[in-house]
């Protein structure tokens, strides 16, 4: 493994540092207060191509490799302030996007990718229920046959871009005896009749990707609507999930980067009893600390998806990755608030919207908790 990025890597990294200081510079604290998703920026996204990073070019993609597109997506990280806006397109990306591109058939494909790349299609994960969240395979949500195709009826939430999305990649009980051996997976246009939105629902961070509940009652999909085999909707669940565990957190990287680079700064110019405040050893260590975390973390995040290109199993470096980088992220988070003081507490620095963005990262994609059981299995316990 080179420690260093590749020429390619490096040029989309530097590239989305550049884009988002031109085009997602926008102040991101009244549409934070607001809870409000920035369309524009989307489309900004879409135009820059970060949707369609590792989308082969015949679906309307870039065919980049997952280390590429995990740089790019530092690079967004460290530029961008809107870190509700990368998480919503984090989650397209690794929950509906390539679901699509590993398990939709060649229609599929050619229908719902190329308007995905393209930012006209919003998509959106649906598989939580409130009884089955970590538990997700004890959902209530079915789907039986009917004449021409599926029935669907029951109720998802915890749906990042729910309230602004155009597809849905939904899980819905077939079997439901058997549990995660009968649950399909299905693509559902937000249009479909019998689908509604019912609400969003606030949150303490990622304010500006909105989270939603969604009802499905009699909601009656083709026969070509099945994403993968039916009954082997967990595939497809524990695919998407990998991906998202692995590289949903590949823009905090920017983010903690972004931090480091600020307490250091501002520990070099506040001057406090005489001296500027980095010359204590109680800033200068936290700020250290920050630093050390840091490194460890993009280490963790570049080896999964070294190994994913290399076609390796990444199961473990997924998980892993996942608890450290989200413990990390909100660990970094508030050592750059106590470096900063009141001003690092005070809404106007964007610091505190970065500590209420990471806590997410705990609960997200799969909890710590969830990840620890499932290293714990992995190392035979």
């Amino acid at each position: 493994m080179d420690f260093q990025l590749s020429d390619l890597e490096r040029h989309w990294h530097d590239s989305a540092v550049d884009f988002a200081r031109t085009r997602l510079s926008d102040d991101v604290r009244d549409r934070d207060e607001r809870r409000e998703f920035w369309r524009e920026g989307w489309d900004r996204c879409a135009e820059f191509g970060i949707l369609g990073l590792p989308v082969p070019a015949d679906y309307g993609g870039r065919g980049l490799d997952l280390s590429t597109t995990i740089a790019a997506m530092e690079g967004l990280g460290y530029a961008c302030p809107d870190g509700g806006l990368l998480f919503a397109v984090n989650a397209c990306l690794w929950t509906v996007v390539l679901p699509i591109l590993r398990f939709g058939t060649v229609e599929q494909r050619r229908r719902f990718l190329p308007p995905l790349c393209e930012g006209r299609t919003i998509g959106a994960n649906a598989a939580s229920e409130t009884g089955a969240g970590s538990d997700v395979f004890s959902m209530k949500t079915s789907a039986t046959r009917g004449a021409d195709g599926w029935v669907l009826n029951g109720r998802k939430t915890w749906c990042t871009a729910a309230t602004v999305a155009d597809l849905f990649v939904l899980f819905a009980a077939t079997d439901p005896e058997r549990r995660a051996l009968g649950v399909s997976a299905f693509l559902v246009p937000a249009d479909t009749p019998g689908l509604r939105v019912l609400r969003e629902v606030p949150k303490m961070g990622t304010r500006t990707a909105p989270m939603g509940e969604v009802e499905l009652v009699d909601c009656r999909l083709p026969a070509d609507a099945l994403l993968g085999r039916e009954h082997r909707g967990a595939e497809v669940f524990q695919a998407a999930l990998e991906w998202e565990r692995g590289g949903i957190l590949s823009p905090a990287l920017g983010t903690m980067r972004r931090q480091l680079e600020r307490c250091v700064e501002h520990a070099r110019k506040r001057e406090q009893f005489g001296q500027p405040i980095g010359k204590f050893q109680a800033v200068s260590h936290k700020i250290v600390d920050m630093s050390i975390r840091l490194e460890t973390a993009r280490l963790m995040v570049r080896k999964y998806a070294w190994k994913k290109d290399r076609g390796e199993d990444a199961a473990t470096e997924a998980s892993m990755a996942k608890v450290h980088v989200a413990d990390t992220f909100i660990a970094n988070s508030l050592a750059a608030v106590q470096v900063f003081g009141a001003s690092g507490y005070a809404v106007e620095t964007g610091l505190e919207r970065d500590l209420r963005d990471s806590v997410g990262a705990t609960i997200y994609s799969g909890t710590s908790e969830v990840q620890r059981n499932i290293l714990a299995r992995r190392l035979g316990l």
